[in-house]
């Protein structure tokens, strides 16, 4: 192995000439340490004048003391981090957080690969299931409530509607005044509903709401109805009495079927004043919100 090369001495400058300046920090950082550097002997000590040489470097005694810069293998000359190293990180620490980084910056771009994949491999919108129902303009002109027609035989000739056409929601609305015969004024209400819900899916909501009505309105019944739709609840509250013509009696059916939800609610109040002496029990009224509700929704259908 060839002894690397020592670095040139400076001239002494004459007695109190300033010294020049220096390429090189001072005090020297990369001076090789006592000992010399790469195990070879160490140097002479230098002279007295030789300490103002921009090589000198000063001397720390006692426990201050620190150990001086090691200069790179190869080369002991070169200032350390005067060049970027290029190579692994350190095998403790360094390498498990690099790695970890590593795996992460992977796994994030998988994840992007496979969202994108979705994305075009998936058509928006595909499992919307709205079960071929359509919301009309007009649900009134859709609504078949033929079984009431028994009862209260008097035709509604205004009822109201409205409707609502959005990205996510489509929404029809109808309300119906039942009359009986020779009544001026109307006897019960029928209420109408259908959404169609284009974005969200209605069934985790939906249940929550109906099957459960009774726990957050007071007084309520609820009776789960098969064979309408996925799943439907009749709610109803009855506070007529068979002794005189007062109270009030509420029922209302609740659809769902796929991502549409749909209701048909019956109300009717009465008092001493009330010209309805002989009112529907809730029994009739529940029998004729299921048959009515079943061709509502088939009238609905495209």
């Amino acid at each position: 192995m060839s002894t690397p090369s020592q670095p040139p001495q400076q001239p002494e400058p004459p007695s109190g000439t300033p010294a020049q300046p220096s390429a090189y920090p001072y005090p020297h950082p990369q001076s090789p340490a006592p000992g010399g550097p790469l195990g070879f002997p160490p140097a002479a000590p230098a002279s007295p004048s030789a300490q103002q040489s921009v090589y000198a470097q000063p001397t720390l005694v006692g426990p201050l003391a620190q150990p001086q810069p090691q200069p790179q293998p190869g080369n002991p000359y070169v200032q350390p981090g005067q060049y970027p190293v290029v190579g692994p990180p350190p095998p403790t620490g360094g390498g498990r957080a690099g790695r970890a980084v590593l795996w992460a910056v992977v796994g994030a771009l998988a994840a992007s690969a496979a969202w994108a994949a979705g994305v075009f491999l998936i058509p928006s919108g595909s499992d919307v299931d709205l079960r071929g129902y359509s919301a009309p303009v007009n649900l009134c002109n859709s609504t078949d409530y033929s079984s009431f027609r028994t009862e209260y035989a008097a035709n509604d000739s205004t009822p109201t509607h409205n409707s609502l056409g959005d990205d996510a929601l489509d929404e029809a609305l109808c309300n119906l005044s039942l009359k009986k015969t020779g009544s001026s004024y109307a006897d019960a209400y029928l209420y109408v509903q259908l959404d169609l819900h284009k974005k969200t899916d209605p069934g985790p909501e939906f249940t929550a709401t109906w099957k459960n009505y009774s726990e957050s309105h007071s007084g309520y019944d609820v009776e789960a109805v098969t064979g309408i739709g996925d799943e439907a609840y009749l709610v109803s509250d009855d506070t007529t009495s068979s002794s005189s013509t007062s109270g009030s009696l509420y029922a209302t059916l609740a659809v769902r079927d796929g991502w549409v939800t749909y209701t048909m609610s019956y109300s009717a109040y009465y008092s001493s004043y009330s010209n309805d002496k002989d009112p529907p029990t809730l029994s009739e009224v529940s029998g004729w919100l299921k048959t009515d509700s079943r061709a509502t929704l088939a009238e609905l259908k495209d």
